[in-house]
């Protein structure tokens, strides 16, 4: 056909200008050949809500309440196709959260692999592992196993050559050592929420893609793409016939509701502070503190207040009650400082432990404060 000349201008030229042929080729063609990839991954077929119509609705929903911009804004490095198709792992991620009420595609070695070898968090993260040969009770053969496969970067053949034993045998003690041991005791100590955290820095999942792709979707407009997939799968399947120009891609009114705090914050206007549950040691190696380090100017250390674009709230100290505290002093520091907003994560839902409705009634009073935002149902 001859859309598969056009250049990536002209793509997104044709998506905002509703060309049908465009959309249907590039817009839906893509999302469903990733859909396939993300099929096989995380199983979405035959899940409510997770099948392909209601996931590429939602996205398209995104793009359209920004114009297509981010697409526009992807990297050089990147194809188009390949950007869109990133993004739409996103959609998939947020559709899964809704369905499971958590995510749980990312294991501790993908935690790993999110580290930077040149990050001085790495290196904090050295000190961590070593910390853990410290103090767990290891044998000489098991603090081995640990150190060279998590900071010396040796291979499980190669581990097993140097100790005499087989491959299968050093992978099955790994794996009793990161159950037993590493993962509880990162937990622990660090507030290392190695699932998936309830906000996302999108480049360490999809490498140097920028900030222009943000997957920002909110719970209303996952629920409208819902709706809008039910009413097109009764009038047509998904196929190169699709009916691509009877679809309706206006923004619904829905999109007009009171503001909250969107599921994944990969950026921040100058006067926004992004407000993440953190530890009273101020370790920020997991979950939204990773991210507030990394982004948002948190510092190592600090467990509470003001750093940066970022303000940090104690929740791994105790119970519900040892919370409140903290967010008394967050929500009177928010009045004393209008001119900021304040962009309230789902602070102690994460490795906490704590659910939404033992954390939201801490935030009561914050409803009558105009600066503060707090995610969907609080």
């Amino acid at each position: 056909m001859y859309y598969q000349t056009l250049s990536d201008e002209a793509i997104i030229s044709g998506f905002r200008g509703g060309d049908a042929g465009i959309i249907r080729e590039y817009f839906y063609g893509w999302c469903q050949a990733g859909y396939r990839i993300y099929d096989q991954r995380y199983q979405l077929s035959g899940k409510e809500n997770l099948d392909f119509m209601s996931l590429a609705h939602q996205y398209a929903l995104y793009l359209m309440e920004h114009d297509w911009k981010p697409l526009e804004d992807h990297s050089p490095e990147v194809s188009l196709k390949t950007w869109l198709i990133g993004g739409f792992r996103y959609v998939v991620l947020d559709a899964l959260k809704w369905y499971r009420r958590e995510y749980g595609s990312i294991t501790f070695e993908d935690y790993l692999r999110s580290f930077d070898p040149g990050d001085d968090l790495r290196l904090q993260f050295s000190r961590m592992v070593e910390d853990v040969c410290d103090h767990a009770p290891l044998s000489r053969q098991e603090r081995m196993i640990i150190n060279m496969l998590l900071l010396r970067g040796f291979k499980g053949k190669e581990i097993a050559a140097e100790l005499g034993m087989t491959p299968s045998a050093v992978s099955q003690k790994y794996k009793r050592l990161k159950e037993d041991i590493i993962v509880p005791y990162f937990k622990k100590n660090f507030d290392m929420d190695l699932d998936m955290p309830e906000v996302m820095d999108e480049r360490l999942r999809v490498g140097e893609q920028g900030s222009g792709m943000r997957a920002v979707l909110s719970r209303e407009a996952s629920m409208a793409g819902a709706r809008m997939a039910s009413v097109a799968s009764e009038s047509a399947p998904m196929s190169d016939t699709m009916a691509c120009e009877e679809m309706d891609f206006s923004i619904p009114d829905i999109m007009e509701q009171k503001r909250t705090t969107p599921e994944r914050i990969t950026s921040l206007e100058p006067n926004e502070i992004f407000v993440f549950g953190s530890n009273l040691k101020g370790m920020h190696g997991g979950g939204a503190a990773y991210i507030a380090y990394r982004k948002f100017g948190a510092i190592m250390g600090q467990g509470v207040g003001l750093q940066g674009q970022s303000y940090a709230i104690p929740t791994m100290q105790g119970g519900v009650e040892t919370i409140r505290p903290y967010v008394d002093e967050f929500i009177q520091f928010a009045k004393q400082h209008p001119e900021l907003t304040f962009l309230v994560t789902r602070i102690g839902c994460g490795i906490a432990g704590f659910t939404d409705d033992e954390i939201s009634p801490l935030f009561a009073e914050a409803h009558g404060v105009e600066n503060i935002v707090l995610p969907p149902g609080w």
